[in-house]
């Protein structure tokens, strides 16, 4: 089903046993985040903090720590169907005959005809607070780490205008808050928030911003979904819902934003203007030290009555944003054999914070193939960031440790098979690289090496048992005595 809102969400939620109220007045600074931390680390539920201390509104947090509620945030039963679909309408099989052709495009205009619709009135701006009233104090924003910088917005939807193009883009930068009316604005030089705040630059003039807090889940996905430059997030956002996410205009700058949304905070990136941000402990289970980035100013913040302050807090693995991650990657997988056909599966563990490593599988065809398959997914857009790829042969499970463990040991030679790549982009909160944003890249070649890779030995065949024994012990087993247990 496609969600109107978060209230929708968090109501089917409960109604299915999956959140859980938390009655008792709790602190948003520390005390939420620890409760956070221990719940979604054994994979629990949803949490509605109802009695935030200093704030009028409750707080919802680990929404999406789960693959179940991942998959009915999105209204799907398998993360794949998603890129599936998505495969077939972006590179149709155009072969066969006219009226097949007409039917395959007819289809891809269908899921592309879910547009964002204007609508006048919204619930997000049932309250409007402007000059001093807009103020960031009467959220209750988290601060999530000891060593934090201060209170951080960590689900912000921000919304930013291609000074250029008028182009839209949807982006999630956290925002760290340095008073009543200011916050940071950390969007990393690699993010297209980023390269409108440079456009902004070079033209001299301000950037406007709208920040929405507590979209529908399709919309807060689109947010993080790793989609080619220029391409709307709202039209993501309405394919994935199979309905047009409503916009309302805000009231101090040229933006629209979604209009069932809880909170929206309406202000503007002075260009000449920035300040350090930072500590923060960040998904990479290590703080990200303090760096100068953009100043956002706060002109007007809008909401409804009945808000929800939507957080999530992120350090070493495991948290909520591990099950985004992987949707993510079971999302975009189809895409990337639509691109690379020879690769069978991908994972980007959770525990190397999905940028750092990449394990994929291949069937492969000619001597070198891994090597191409390394180049090329560097080449695909936040794939870029991947520290290290290891490509194993396509027996191999990727999603299994063990598999991967034994194949990436066994199968190498490191004066053959290893390559670095010196001078290539890192993610910014890459704290090993010796520059910020600028470091190298390991790529693995796991899989058996031919003859005409420069192997002149023998590849030694994998010990396994025949099916024809294997069945027979099966049929036998009860006569061994031993516990049913012990069978596998």
């Amino acid at each position: 089903m496609a969600y109107r809102d978060l209230h929708e969400f968090i109501s089917e939620l409960e109604e299915r046993g999956m959140l859980r109220r938390i009655k008792v007045e709790v602190d948003p600074v520390l005390e939420i985040s620890e409760i956070v931390n221990r719940v979604s680390k054994r994979r629990g539920p949803a949490l509605l903090f109802e009695r935030v201390k200093g704030s009028e509104f409750p707080v919802a947090a680990n929404l999406f720590g789960s693959e179940e509620r991942m998959k009915l945030a999105l209204g799907v039963e398998s993360f794949e169907s998603i890129g599936e679909e998505l495969a077939a309408l972006l590179m149709p099989n155009l072969a066969g005959g006219i009226r097949e052709k007409l039917s395959k495009l007819a289809k891809l205009k269908q899921a592309l005809s879910f547009p964002p619709k204007l609508v006048k009135r919204a619930p997000c701006q049932e309250v409007v607070l402007e000059g001093e009233e807009a103020s960031l104090e009467r959220l209750p924003i988290l601060k999530t780490w000891p060593l934090d910088g201060g209170r951080y917005i960590t689900l912000p939807l921000v919304f930013t205008r291609d000074p250029l193009t008028g182009r839209r883009n949807l982006g999630m930068y956290r925002m760290q808050v340095f008073d009543a009316r200011t916050t940071g604005m950390h969007w990393q030089v690699h993010k297209h928030g980023a390269e409108h705040f440079r456009r902004a630059k070079e033209l001299g003039q301000r950037l406007e911003v709208a920040v929405a807090l507590g979209a529908d889940p399709a919309t807060i996905f689109s947010a993080i979904a790793p989609l080619p430059e220029d391409f709307d997030e709202l039209l993501f956002a309405g394919f994935l819902r199979k309905r047009g996410v409503e916009l309302v205009k805000c009231r101090t700058v040229d933006l629209e934003v979604p209009a069932w949304a809880e909170f929206v905070i309406e202000g503007y990136v002075d260009p000449a203007e920035e300040r350090l941000e930072g500590p923060f402990g960040d998904h990479t289970g290590y703080y990200s030290m303090p760096e100068r980035f953009p100043v956002f100013h706060v002109t007007c913040i809008t909401h409804r009555r009945d808000a929800v302050y939507p957080a999530t807090v992120v350090g070493r693995p495991w948290h909520e944003d591990a099950i985004m991650g992987k949707a993510v990657e079971r999302i975009f997988l189809p895409l990337i054999k639509m691109q690379l056909p020879e690769v069978v599966d991908i994972n980007l563990p959770a525990e190397a914070a999905f940028h750092n490593l990449a394990v994929v599988s291949i069937k492969k065809r000619y001597p070198g193939h891994a090597k191409k398959v390394m180049f090329a997914l560097w080449g695909m857009g936040q794939m870029m960031f991947t520290k290290v790829i290891v490509v194993v042969d396509h027996d191999v499970d990727v999603q299994n440790a063990r598999e991967v463990l034994w194949a990436a040991s066994s199968n190498i030679d490191p004066a053959r098979d290893v390559v670095v790549i010196p001078g290539t982009p890192t993610d910014t909160l890459d704290h090993a690289s010796q520059l910020v944003n600028y470091g190298s890249k390991l790529g693995i070649d796991a899989t058996r090496k031919w003859r005409e890779e420069g192997y002149t030995r023998e590849w030694p065949p994998v010990a396994e048992m025949s099916e024809e024994v294997k069945r027979l012990v099966d049929a036998r087993w009860r006569e061994y005595g031993i516990q049913p247990e012990d069978k596998k």
